[in-house]
């Protein structure tokens, strides 16, 4: 956002060392550092001293104190007491009902080992009354176990669990008062005099979060200009200074207020410029101009690092605006811990020299440093923005103070610290430039609630004190109700508890005194710079597989360099021409467009035209679908492909090639998303992401695993990819299907054959053989030709319910071939349930991309919001209000959110599904930019239903259904959802973590996630898919993907080492199997089936019920994989009637699975399990005609005859594809075949913040 043009000006050139520092490697930016080092020995010698004398002194005070201080001491963020203290500090503030603040109470309190700090209790209540007693200082002293015990007996006794709530809540509020001034800013103001009496100067921030709606942004507004008028009011100009003084002086000595920009407007953001400038720069003008009329200062808060582009584009106006010429009250937040900082000092010293002010720099460590770690992890950039080290920070932060000193004439040095050695590193600084502490030349800062203890030292400091007297000291004083002080409150309790805090060392009296007087520079030269070891980059956090690289667009210049380079793609390809790539006849997939562009018409005969879905006159390409002369030539080189017989390794070795290759092409692939598929940038970005990832993760599963290596490929496997994932869903399934060593006949989707066209090409570069894969483009009918063709072994499909039940039934037409599989993948009514304890910002921002991001065309999209309806009409508003804010338009334009649907039909199929619902219940439509006339857009909706039974199947669409529940009927719910048949993707939000593993627990869902988006699931971190109407699994991205695709032979277990069979695809065993299974081994010993009883035993030691697969995730996120029965299985013997031993064998898998048995009941049957355990008996469900019983999964060991009758009736039938399960030669069922994988995921730094990465110590343990 260039505001005005300077041509002669440096601003420019500094903006691009901004950009150019972002991402640069730590090693480097330490090293520099190094250089910079403004400290002799000699300075730093001086400065112990005075530092120790103060550490003492507050460690000898603080050690007896109450609150935060006392929780310090007690509770590391490392403990499990430390987690439940934080999440309490989050949430229970704000939870409406009681039921619900009551099981948050019990579930944080339950955890822990809150005995070792109070004293042994008998019940979750008597720990947290007493818990809530400590926290008040009431209990300090009180450990005895007998009083202890009786007191808070007594006090139960009286008040019952409302008084422990009312306990918790009493102490959550203290601790809220602790780091905020005032509920209002007169309290603030009244509350300040004390401090103001004592040498204090104030900083007042209205509190909360960064706005959603239009509504909260003006509420903000309005805040703090009533906050300047009240700061004017009660502090006048004549009271400032007695005596006359330089206009900046009088300002200096006066309060001041802190204006958070994301308040103030809901897209606050880089990528939405136009806006920034239009509308949230008039508000902050009036806001300074408001400051400056009262003589006040007005200083721009710090906030996430993606926000700091536009937050220099607002000073930079400011810092020109002709209305504020005479005002030097303008400043700035600048964050020591951003690779960044130096540069942004610079730039900002040349910005007040050429606008002819002086700027005030609040320079602070930088509150936001788990979160810069965490999102620079999921995008996958090259480095991290921010220092990984303590250390490192540290010592940028006084090489920052030294920078702000040298420009003096320029800005004001606002030095935000509350660790005791920096602050004599700094007068050990300003001494060295003559600048004396009264001079009014700079300043310290501190946080209310956090900083006093060390300043109250400092401004009574004498002559012959551990510093200098006249120092001045600003606190930076929040004001807001108890409800928008939560987050705050959590960055608090996260700074004050971080293991490398200097404000929680100073309590801990293990940590010893010269430990907090370490020379930052020192010690970053001991570690020679390098990143901490337990912080690994991005692209190491899948190792050892390499993450694929992503793209910073909340850099405006590598934004403008992607979208240049899309560009230039465009130019150079021009038109596509793409028809059938086989391995015997030459390609003219693409050949001509990558090389020069194509002429092509709009109607070509025998030709289709793939048109631009945002602009329908804009020709992308044309596709000459594939006809049957070619697919049969397409099978015949299949069948004799020399990747059949391709070594593990070498398939490996080609597969991470490819990866490479599709990488290399990435902004031709961006630019075929964007115009083909009608994919934001964003989204197109990380559809290229997940096709290199697949490529990468399933070589690794080669590498590391045997799933390339045992048995054998099944054969040529048909792949059948959708439109809404053209290059992502395409790559994954070639890639799996080549892993495994099969020839793949790829069929893209009719809409987007052009990407699809050009991966092939990449692969082909790559060293895939042409016989190994083949293009075959073409509508549905190209479709069923292939699924129905003899030759097929294997195929992966992913689209549409129905059309999985036509493929299914397809492949059944065939004559039985033993390995002949279906994968399948569709869609799903996914569902986010929300209950009282979630945080409204957090749910809306969840909500909203996961119903609307890729217009709402993802099969894990969220259909169906449940809200809890105690919370239901405030979050309704808050997600109208934000929906309002996003944009529908051309998905080219970086600033859009939302782009068009695949088409006309698709766009035919929302309105009709929209319009079936009353008027009344559509509560918002987001309305469509100009532009959307040219395109096939759909104004995203949000529909209120009163009931799960309204939507009989997925509108694929950007449509939100809003339900309200109440808590008692949450149970209901879940079984409500379950009924629908599907089971995809299931959101939870909610801090009450007993909550969230009963709903993971009882959903049907492939993928749980917990308070985060339900979309985007990562290849290797989050296995993709679901059971019943929703797929047939295994998972995409997991590690069962490859073995399924190969004819496996049996795996012998190891009897001296049982686990082997499992670590074989990564597992470990939380629990034994069934107890049913080992009653029935012992009953087959004794019946002398000695065979069927080892048989059990195999089963139990490689059963994947009670197994886990820890799998990698970001920062703040865990990632597990586990395994659940399938449900009632069919067990069909050999022919219509039990036969002994067939059954048994069948009855044994079902039993290591944990599912039911579902047998045909006659006399001869009941004959043959008679005498079986009762728990095997209870396991088992007897029917007269299984044909009309539901039933996931069905066993057989019959001849190939009555399997493929058989199969053929399983296909018939409607609903969820039923598997048919047959034995191996060595009469064992794969176990896998009968289980259903689920996923769960769940943000752990949902509270606020990152408790785990914050408990790293600065030195790297």
């Amino acid at each position: 956002m260039a505001i005005l043009p300077f041509p002669e000006s440096s601003l420019p050139a500094l903006r691009a060392r901004i950009r150019a520092a972002a991402l640069r490697p730590e090693a480097e930016c330490v090293a520099e550092l190094l250089q910079r080092n403004p400290l002799s020995a000699t300075q730093i010698a001086a400065a112990r001293g005075p530092a120790q004398a103060l550490i003492r002194a507050l460690r000898a005070q603080r050690s007896h104190a109450h609150g935060v201080d006392a929780m310090m001491r007690e509770f590391s963020l490392s403990s499990q007491e430390g987690v439940a203290l934080l999440c309490l500090a989050e949430s229970l503030l704000r939870i409406p009902d009681a039921a619900t603040a009551d099981a948050l109470i019990r579930d944080k309190l339950a955890r822990g080992d809150w005995r070792a700090h109070i004293g042994p209790s008998r019940s979750v209540f008597l720990n947290a009354a007493a818990w809530g007693l400590l926290l008040t200082g009431k209990l300090s002293a009180t450990h005895s176990e007998t009083g202890l015990t009786a007191a808070v007996t007594r006090a139960i006794a009286r008040g019952g669990e409302p008084l422990v709530r009312a306990a918790i809540d009493t102490a959550m509020r203290m601790l809220g008062e602790q780091f905020v001034l005032g509920k209002t800013i007169d309290q603030a103001l009244a509350r300040a005099r004390s401090a103001r009496g004592r040498g204090y100067r104030h900083s007042y921030d209205m509190l909360g979060e960064a706005a959603l709606t239009a509504a909260e942004a003006k509420r903000y507004f309005d805040a703090y200009a009533g906050a300047i008028a009240a700061i004017a009011a009660a502090e006048p100009v004549a009271d400032a200074a007695a005596a006359p003084m330089h206009p900046e002086d009088r300002l200096r000595r006066r309060a001041s207020v802190s204006v958070k920009l994301s308040a103030l407007h809901p897209r606050f953001e880089s990528l939405q410029e136009d806006r920034v400038r239009r509308e949230l720069l008039p508000r902050i003008r009036e806001l300074c101009r408001l400051a400056r009329k009262h003589g006040l200062a007005l200083d721009l808060d710090a906030e996430e690092g993606e926000r700091l582009e536009p937050l220099l584009d607002i000073v930079e106006a400011l810092a020109f605006d002709p209305a504020l010429a005479d005002w030097s009250g303008l400043g700035i937040a600048v964050q020591a811990y951003q690779k960044r900082a130096l540069p942004v000092i610079d730039w900002l010293a040349a910005l007040a020299r050429e606008s002819g002010r002086r700027i005030g720099v609040r320079l602070v460590k930088g509150a936001y440093w788990d979160r810069e770690i965490k999102r620079t992890q999921v995008e996958g950039l090259a480095d991290y923005p921010v220092y990984t080290r303590k250390a490192h920070t540290d010592a940028a932060y006084l090489v920052c103070a030294r920078r702000l000193l040298d420009h003096g004439d320029h800005l004001f040095p606002q030095f935000a610290t509350h660790n005791a050695l920096t602050l004599c590193l700094i007068l050990q600084m300003t001494a060295a430039a003559g600048i004396a502490p009264g001079s009014g030349r700079f300043e310290f800062q501190c946080l209310h609630g956090m900083g006093e203890a060390l300043y109250d030292r400092v401004l009574a400091a004498k002559a012959a004190g551990p510093v200098p007297s006249g120092l001045v000291c600003r606190i930076y004083a929040p004001v807001g109700r108890h409800e928008t002080l939560l987050p705050y409150l959590v960055r608090r309790l996260l700074e004050n508890g971080a293991n490398s805090s200097f404000v929680r060392r100073i309590v801990d009296a293990s940590v010893e005194i010269d430990h907090l007087l370490e020379d930052p520079f020192a010690t970053a030269r001991q570690s020679e710079g390098a990143p901490h070891p337990a912080i690994p980059l991005p692209a190491h956090i899948t190792a050892p597989r390499r993450n694929a690289s992503g793209i910073d667009l909340h850099d405006p210049g590598a934004a403008a360099a992607q979208r240049a380079a899309i560009d230039r793609a465009v130019e150079h390809t021009g038109i596509y021409e793409v028809e059938a790539i086989l391995a015997r006849v030459p390609a003219t997939a693409g050949a001509e467009a990558h090389g020069e562009a194509a002429v092509a018409a709009s109607d070509v005969p025998g030709r289709r035209t793939i048109r631009n879905p945002a602009r329908h006159d804009e020709i992308v390409g044309t596709v000459r679908d594939a006809d049957a002369t070619e697919i049969d030539a397409a099978f015949a080189a299949a069948v004799d492909s020399v990747w059949l017989k391709t070594e593990p390794g070498e398939r490996a070795a080609i597969l991470e090639a490819a990866a490479d290759a599709l990488e290399s092409c990435r902004d031709e692939f961006l630019a075929l998303a964007i115009r083909e598929a009608g994919k934001t940038l964003g989204a197109a970005i990380a559809e290229v992401r997940e096709a290199v990832d697949a490529c990468r993760y399933y070589a690794q599963q080669l590498h590391s695993t045997d799933a390339g290596s045992t048995g054998s490929p099944v054969g040529t496997v048909v792949a059948i990819s959708p439109w809404n994932f053209p290059l992502a869903i395409f790559v994954g399934q070639v890639a799996a299907a080549l892993a495994a060593g099969n020839p793949v006949l790829a069929k893209p989707a009719e809409q987007t054959p052009l990407i699809a066209a050009r991966a092939v090409q990449c692969l082909h570069a790559a060293g895939v053989p042409r016989s190994a894969l083949q293009l075959l483009p073409g509508d549905g009918a190209v479709g069923a030709m292939l699924v129905r063709d003899v030759r097929v072994h294997g195929v992966l499909f992913t689209g549409s319910t129905d059309t999985a039940q036509d493929v299914d039934r397809a492949v059944a037409t065939l004559p039985t071939h033993r390995d002949r599989i279906l994968i399948a993948e569709t869609g799903g009514l996914n569902a986010m349930i929300v209950d009282a304890s979630a945080q409204s910002e957090q749910v809306v921002l969840d909500a909203l991309r996961s119903a609307f991001d890729s217009a709402g065309q993802r099969c894990s999209a969220l259909r169906i919001l449940c809200l809890q309806e105690e919370i239901a009409e405030p979050m309704l508003e808050m997600l109208i209000g934000a929906a309002a804010e996003l944009r529908v338009g051309d998905p080219a334009a970086l600033a859009t959110d939302i782009g068009p649907v695949i088409d006309g039909s698709a766009r035919a199929a929302l309105d009709t599904h929209l319009g079936s619902f009353p008027a009344n219940r559509v509560l918002a439509r987001i309305p469509l930019s100009p532009e959307c006339a040219e395109g096939s857009f759909f104004s995203p909706a949000i529909v209120a239903i009163e009931s799960v039974d309204e939507l009989a199947r997925e509108a694929f669409g950007p449509i939100l259904h809003v339900l309200r529940y109440r808590r008692a009927d949450l149970e209901t719910l879940v079984d409500a959802l379950n009924a629908t048949g599907y089971a995809l993707t299931c959101g939870i939000q909610s801090r009450v973590d007993e909550t969230v593993a009963a709903i993971a627990a009882g959903i049907e869902a492939g993928n749980v996630y917990a308070n985060r988006n339900m979309i985007g699931a990562a290849i290797g971190m989050q296995p993709f898919g679901g059971h019943g109407l929703s797929g047939t699994g295994p998972k995409m991205g997991g590690p069962w993907i490859v073995r399924r695709l190969r004819r496996e032979a049996a795996a012998p277990v190891d009897a001296a080492n049982p686990q082997s069979c499992i670590a074989r695809w990564g597992a470990h065993r939380e629990s034994g199997a069934p107890a049913a299974l080992h009653d029935f081994q012992r009953w087959l010993s004794t019946d002398g089936r000695h065979e069927l009883a080892q048989i059990c035993a195999e089963y139990a030691a490689c059963t994947p019920i009670g197994c886990r697969v820890d799998l990698p995730a970001p920062t703040g996120e865990s990632n597990l994989l586990r395994y659940r029965p399938l449900g009632r299985i069919l067990c069909l013997g050999s022919g219509h009637r039990l036969a002994g031993r067939g059954v048994l064998a069948q009855l044994a898998a079902v039993l290591a699975t944990d599912n039911r048995a579902l047998l045909l009941a006659d006399a001869r049957s009941r004959a043959v399990l008679s005498g079986i355990p009762a728990s095997v008996w209870m396991n088992i469900d007897w029917v007269e005609d299984w044909g009309r019983e539901p039933f996931e999964a069905a066993l057989f060991e019959g001849d190939d005859g009555r399997t493929h009758n058989l199969r053929w009736l399983l296909a018939r039938r409607p609903g969820r594809r039923i598997a048919l399960v047959r034995p191996s030669a060595e009469e064992r069922y794969a176990l896998d075949r009968l289980v259903t994988e689920q996923t769960i995921t769940v943000n752990t730094a949902a509270a606020g913040g990152n408790a785990a990465l914050m408990s790293l110590s600065g030195d790297g343990t």
